[in-house]
């Protein structure tokens, strides 16, 4: 395997390209992928404009190595894909690329990742030496989201906690069972579960600020189904506090074991993102939603409206007498809008979508076969097409 090292560190960055365009790492996922795969050559494409918790920010998103001796059935990094082009930054290279982009002001942000060469420990600790250089020596206080690699050792999974705002594990798949069809070298439970068990019980353990905890999914590649995925997604938030689950759709890669098998649709990964914020950000159970035969969601639908049209159509919800609750269950309303119509309702009586216009929640009248208001349906203007 051939690894280049001599190159200048913004080079070996220009050569990397966009490496990471298949690891969403900011608040809107879906709005991250790029249409270019990996290995093209221009250090524009390692810099990617991310919704973070801090803000909006150009981000370098980038590789300690491309170089990997795991061979991930899916990944373009895999052990042994001669059209794979390795390169490699040493921590201190690594560094200095960062802090020359920040100082030109191209980047405020750093998405740190990794090829593992020499077992997930080596590597762990060339992306902490990374950042403990750009913290404690070039001093950047800014927004840093580190991987955490499979089987990390828990002093170097606390160390990314304090370094970090965010720090990731990977988990690819809902099961071990999926998790041997698409990376076989992992282990589920011993190497992925058991570094985010330790990330979650070392945050609980810290005082002052620590890193909040992300994993990402692989997405249709091995037969996972919408069911599995979101099913442990929910234990995950519920259980280790996770501040975000990714999607990743599958897309093939030549020169993999799975090249032939059939690319993911990118609705289906929308899909899921809006069950999972479901699942998170309104509490919503597994069972609130509506899988088809095959365990996926349906796709023409999104997962609320799919659940009003079963529940709400014939028993629709009175805006004016619904709990918070209950109004985040409607189609187009969420937790600002739910909070505009609770003030609203001290004033006075809700009894139009005109009503609803003026305490600015748009978009009623796609809601109004599941509402009431003032024990009315909500007239709505007759369609002419």
């Amino acid at each position: 395997m051939l690894i280049q090292s001599s190159l200048d560190p913004l080079e070996k960055l220009m050569r990397m390209g966009d490496v990471t365009t298949d690891e969403p790492a900011g608040d809107s996922p879906t709005q991250e992928r790029k249409a270019n795969r990996p290995q093209s050559t221009s250090l524009e494409e390692c810099i990617s404009h991310l919704s973070t918790p801090t803000g909006k920010k150009a981000v370098l998103k980038t590789m300690m190595t491309t170089a990997c001796e795991r061979n991930c059935y899916y990944c373009p990094f895999r052990a042994g894909r001669a059209k794979t082009n390795r390169m490699t930054l040493r921590p201190e290279e690594m560094a200095t690329a960062f802090d020359q982009l920040h100082q030109a002001g191209m980047v405020d942000g750093l998405f740190l990742s990794s090829g593992i060469i020499k077992g997930s420990v080596t590597t762990q600790d060339k992306i902490l030496d990374t950042v403990d250089i750009i913290r404690n020596k070039n001093h950047y206080q800014g927004y840093v989201h580190l991987k955490l690699m499979p089987g990390a050792e828990p002093d170097q999974i606390q160390q990314a906690l304090i370094l970090a705002d965010r720090v990731s594990v990977n988990l690819e798949a809902p099961t071990q069972s999926r998790l041997e069809a698409l990376a076989p070298k992992k282990d589920f439970t011993g190497e992925l579960i058991a570094t985010l068990q330790h990330a979650h019980r070392l945050r609980q353990q810290m005082q002052g600020k620590r890193a909040s905890i992300v994993t990402q999914f692989v997405v249709g590649a091995v037969g996972d189904t919408d069911l599995e995925l979101l099913s442990l997604s929910a234990q995950l938030y519920r259980q280790m506090q996770l501040s975000r689950v990714y999607y990743s759709a599958f897309h093939p890669v030549t020169q993999t074991p799975l090249e032939n098998v059939t690319a993911v649709s990118g609705l289906r990964e929308h899909r899921l993102y809006q069950a999972s914020y479901l699942l998170r950000d309104y509490q919503w159970e597994v069972e609130d939603l509506n899988f088809t035969d095959s365990g996926n969601l349906a796709l023409d639908l999104d997962p609320k409206r799919a659940w009003a049209e079963v529940h709400l159509r014939l028993n629709p919800i009175e805006i004016n007498r619904a709990s918070r609750e209950q109004l985040m269950r409607v189609p187009n309303i969420g937790s600002k809008a739910a909070d505009a119509i609770l003030r609203a309702r001290r004033k006075g009586t809700l009894r139009t979508l005109e009503d609803l216009r003026k305490i600015g929640i748009a978009g009623m009248s796609n809601a109004a076969d599941f509402i009431t208001l003032d024990g009315h349906r909500p007239e709505q203007q007759m369609r002419l097409f």
